[in-house]
């Protein structure tokens, strides 16, 4: 049976039985898991979630008071895939990849009608088309075919779709084409375009997935310092309301050394999103001097928006990094954020009047947290090259409680978590990630890359900066029991050194021109400066100097100016002279 009749076959019409909510049940409805249906007189789009019998149940992306009983429901017969080609970058789409600009221009107001739709993609739109191969080549599945300029930044690479066999060239030219119109004939009889269409919970095949032994550098220094994650890697931002969640993930998508970025807002308030919109077109991107929305696609699905499309934004939002990991680039995916999306699929599961798990959550959550994360990773792809996905999802715990459902079962998936503390956000100190309770399983192997790329003992120096931060923990307990005065001298130097790692090391202003941004050189240089001062005070204590006289030196609280130092190389090596001389001239 052919493609055309096998669709034909699947597109008869259903009547809706009840509504509940975004989940709709219909009957006399001829259709398969996952397939897109539309629902009731206004066709709001759908997505078939259970099948029994002769009913099938039905969850409805969008808005569905006034849908009723005897409306007709249609089967498209194709499940929620994502239009993917150039264009992609620099726009702002909703939770099943409709372009917001777009529905917007067609509507004519921000506040959208039901049932209006449009293309991920422009298929009207040229692009200029170079192509990379000859008559004669032979070609297979995920080969790169051709290359078109879709933006400053970024070159969009054509390849042969993962489901056809590929074959010998028989024609490819150079040229503007649409996006549908084919740029590269096989002798198979198959015709490679600009635009592929994917299952958006089907990942994309590649070969074979890898270690990662490279950073994600995001220019922060408590997560390149102290907790890394790889190119590739997998990590968590859990904490309370305004602990920094957010402002961290835009700090990661500003700087972190990914070639693209893909920013997902699953559920998060509308104002939040509102401010990434507005300031993300307005960013220099520090690698190129461009824009930094050309390497970047954004996807909005904000709290007031339809529950059901939130599901969804999260696969959305990997099936379009999956498709940029294919030619090759680094990704970094951003998930703001997956407790929202865990009770979107908790209030569908109620719905379906499942089984619940643990707090109601349904008993897949697990499952389907795994089944999200498992897509990032270094792979080797289908043409031998390599491409990465970076995912980094907030968790947004109710009350901050990290035990929850959602906060637990990430930290068994991801081996990076940052876990951000409100006593220290209280405290403004920023990024207020808890140095005692957060962690990273990537050190060990990224190790190499830190010893070849920024200095050889830096993992050594980083322990020592682990064990000041863990000694200090300790004797904090007994400080507030005694007071500080009551300990030895040698503690309570212990206790300035490790007030330097906080205030000077540890802490950073994502809001100054300077230190928003710190390179791997400087946050080792500014750790080696505080280890300089840490040796020189212990000699002098153990040459008979108090302890107040140590840390009375001019040039001690230079060290909090670190940061914010312009010329921060010739700052850092005069400071480290400075306190040399001023210690050792004390005996």
């Amino acid at each position: 049976m052919s493609q055309a009749q096998d669709t034909e076959t699947v597109r008869e019409d259903g009547i809706i039985e009840s509504v509940s909510g975004p989940v709709v049940t219909a009957a006399d409805l001829d259709a398969r898991m996952n397939d897109v249906v539309y629902v009731g007189d206004e066709g709001l789009m759908g997505e078939v979630i259970e099948i029994e019998g002769n009913l099938t149940t039905i969850q409805v992306y969008e808005e569905t008071s006034g849908v009723g009983p005897g409306e007709p429901v249609e089967n498209t017969g194709e499940p929620l895939s994502v239009d993917l080609g150039p264009g992609m970058l620099d726009s702002i789409y909703d939770g099943v990849q409709r372009p917001l600009d777009v529905l917007e221009s067609k509507m004519g107001t921000a506040f959208l009608d039901r049932g209006v739709d449009a293309p991920g993609i422009d298929l009207e739109k040229t692009w200029e088309f170079t192509p990379t191969v000859s008559v004669g080549d032979t070609v297979a599945p995920g080969d790169i075919v051709g290359e078109v300029p879709e933006t400053e930044s970024i070159t969009h690479k054509v390849m042969v779709p993962p489901d056809y066999d590929g074959g010998d060239v028989t024609a490819a030219e150079e040229g503007e084409f649409t996006v549908d119109e084919p740029v590269v004939e096989l002798d198979s009889g198959e015709a490679v375009t600009m635009h592929q269409e994917w299952p958006v919970r089907q990942a994309r095949p590649a070969l074979e997935k890898q270690s990662p032994t490279i950073p994600l550098v995001s220019g922060q220094r408590i997560q390149d310092g102290l907790f890394p994650i790889a190119k590739g890697g997998t990590a968590a931002i859990p904490g309370p309301f305004g602990s920094g969640k957010t402002v961290t993930q835009h700090q990661l998508a500003k700087w972190s050394d990914a070639d693209i970025v893909v920013y997902v807002g699953c559920g998060e308030r509308g104002n939040e999103m509102t401010e990434v919109i507005e300031d993300f077109p307005e960013l220099e991107d520090p690698k190129t001097g461009k824009p930094l929305m050309s390497r970047t696609c954004l996807i909005a699905n904000t709290s007031n928006m339809p529950v059901a499309a939130r599901e969804s934004c999260i696969y959305t939002g990997i099936t379009i990094a999956e498709y940029f990991r294919d030619m090759g680039y680094d990704v970094a995916l951003m998930a703001d954020s997956t407790s929202r999306w865990a009770e979107a699929m908790r209030e569908i599961s109620s719905r379906l009047e499942e089984m619940p798990g643990e707090e109601g959550y349904p008993a897949y959550l697990a499952a389907s947290l795994s089944e999200f994360y498992e897509r990032a990773g270094l792979f080797e792809l289908l043409n031998g090259d390599q491409g990465s996905i970076s995912a980094i999802g907030a968790v947004s715990p109710p009350g901050g409680d990290f035990s929850e459902p959602v906060t637990q079962n990430t930290l068994r998936i991801v081996k990076t978590f940052w876990a951000l503390d409100a006593d220290l956000a209280n405290r403004r100190h920023f990024p207020s990630i808890n140095w005692n309770d957060s962690y990273s399983l990537y050190t060990q192997q990224l190790d190499p890359w830190y010893r070849e790329n920024v200095a050889e003992d830096f993992p050594e120096i980083r322990q020592w900066a682990v064990d000041v931060l863990d000694e200090e923990d300790e004797l904090q307990e007994i400080v507030q029991l005694v007071g500080k005065d009551a300990l030895p001298e040698d503690q309570q130097l212990t206790l300035e050194v490790a007030r330097y790692l906080r205030e000077a090391w540890l802490q950073q202003n994502a809001f100054h021109d300077v230190d928003t941004f710190c390179p791997p050189e400087k946050t080792y240089q500014m750790l080696q400066a505080i280890k300089t001062f840490n040796d020189e005070a212990f000699a002098a204590l153990d040459a008979g100097v108090p302890v107040g006289e140590i840390t009375g030196v001019d040039a001690a609280p230079r060290l909090n100016r670190m940061g914010t130092a312009e010329e921060w190389d010739e700052f850092i090596d005069e400071l480290e002279s400075n306190l040399e001389a001023q210690i050792r001239e004390l005996y």
